[in-house]
């Protein structure tokens, strides 16, 4: 790989930022180590250092909060990168002249100035992504789900460990306001002992109006796109936002907010770190189309020592209707999804779980006694990460976490593509007594976008 030794003005960017495929637009320049960043040391200028890799979808969101953070001279981006042209050309003129133009990634993470990176791209992508990010010391603000299979969750941990980076995981229903409340009025005991999460939402999607493969859009550099991924002709139904639906490279509603949901459940559960010892899963799948994720599923997680049982409810019979709420409150803009917490005393719910978490009313209004006890408040999921950044200290949904989160998105998928009950070793983080699913803990990637 060869490095560009010129910037190109911004205008001629524009212009040809869809030029040959994997060479970067822009000029990374060497900066000397004293200037950098480091854990508990900042910048020069007092700021940490951004790219953003990945800037369509949520990724037009995470620059579009970071671009308000730099007009508030709290952060410096230094690169924007994706694979498609039209995306690119938004996202340089959203972060502007001083952010320099990349299709490539790996030219992205050559950059010595540049801190932590911002990756928003497609799930099949967080992994590799994630590894040659830690691997060249640069934090990690990665989508969820963190991974598509159990191999590359475990790849990813060792990574972030080795190379001591601070990773923080996109389910930001951790950090919500009354994800707070929420958390505090269950580990407070006022719903008893809980021995049971039920998460429901909506089915997937199904294809109803399936399409021909066809030539890639001009602007797309498919290769890149599809990176670690077997090769497959283009098809509109397969690529950007609608790769969740096939199980490749998403995995369906359980992956896209089961991750969500599921998140908010182990964290507040004080589930960290454990996994369960059985997954059993039903569903149905589309009977037509190239989607091929589950539409209906329902999956049961048995957890031993503490017992506890979490299930993943996708049907429209088992939706929840959305609280009322108040002239002035917050309204629940998404109703669809959430779970419910059956405890010895009573019951609790909460619906969202990403952006938006919204607290049944007991909760918001309960008022702690003397005594009673705390949680950790988020001061919001990109400040948690920028204090990990700074001082070290675990993020909120670190890689551990969330890791263990996708993990069971993907036993939940095995199960059902298998028909039959997974067994979970934690401490091994492996499948056992099943030689079968044991393979389908990792796959191919493809050369030379792999782990």
């Amino acid at each position: 790989m060869t490095r560009q030794d010129r910037r190109i003005p911004r205008r001629d960017v524009l212009k040809t930022v869809g030029a040959a495929a994997g060479a970067a637009i822009g000029f990374p320049y060497f900066v000397p180590s004293r200037v950098l960043a480091a854990p508990g040391r900042e910048g020069a200028n007092g700021k940490l250092t951004f790219a953003h890799i990945g800037v369509g979808g949520m990724g037009r969101y995470h620059l579009g909060d970071m671009t308000a953070r730099l007009k508030k001279g709290e952060v410096n981006i230094a690169a924007v990168c994706d694979v498609d042209e039209g995306q690119l050309r938004k996202a340089s003129e959203m972060a502007g002249p001083q952010a320099d133009v990349y299709r490539d990634y790996r030219y992205v993470l050559q950059r010595k100035d540049i801190d932590a990176v911002v990756i928003a791209t497609p799930d099949h992508w967080h992994a590799v992504q994630t590894v040659h990010a830690a691997e060249c010391g640069k934090h990690v603000y990665v989508e969820k789900p963190a991974c598509c299979t159990i191999e590359e969750g475990k790849v990813m941990v060792a990574a972030a460990h080795k190379n001591r980076i601070a990773v923080q995981v996109g389910s930001q229903g951790r950090s919500q306001p009354e994800a707070y409340l929420a958390h505090r009025y269950l580990v407070n005991g006022n719903i008893g002992h809980i021995s049971r999460v039920d998460c429901f939402h909506y089915p997937s999607p199904v294809d109803d109006n399936p399409v021909p493969d066809s030539d890639p859009p001009a602007d797309l550099d498919y290769d890149l796109w599809l990176g670690p991924l077997r090769w497959r002709p283009y098809n509109a139904r397969f690529s950007h936002g609608n790769f969740r639906w096939t199980m490749e490279s998403g995995g369906g509603q359980i992956r896209d907010r089961g991750a969500h949901v599921m998140s908010c459940a182990m964290w507040w559960m004080g589930a960290d770190g454990t996994g369960p010892v059985t997954v059993e899963a039903t569903g149905t799948t589309p009977t037509k189309g190239l989607w091929d994720c589950a539409t209906t599923m329902k999956v049961t997680y048995t957890f031993k020592n503490p017992d506890w049982i979490m299930t993943w409810n996708q049907s429209n019979e088992d939706l929840v209707p959305a609280e009322e709420r108040k002239e002035g409150e917050d309204k629940i803009i998404r109703p669809n999804y959430g779970a419910v917490y059956k405890g010895d005393k009573g019951t609790f719910t909460h619906w969202g779980g990403d952006g938006g978490t919204w607290a049944e009313r007991k909760a918001r209004e309960w008022v702690p006694a003397a005594g009673a006890k705390d949680v950790y408040k988020s001061p919001g999921h990109k400040e948690d990460w920028f204090e990990g950044i700074k001082t070290s200290k675990k993020t909120i949904m670190n890689i551990d976490a969330a890791v263990g989160v996708s993990n069971l998105c993907v036993l939940g998928n095995l199960a059902f593509m298998l028909g039959r009950t997974i067994e979970w070793d934690q401490a091994k983080q492996e499948i056992i007594n099943d030689e079968q699913a044991q393979r389908l803990m990792s796959r191919p990637q493809r050369h030379p976008y792999h782990l």
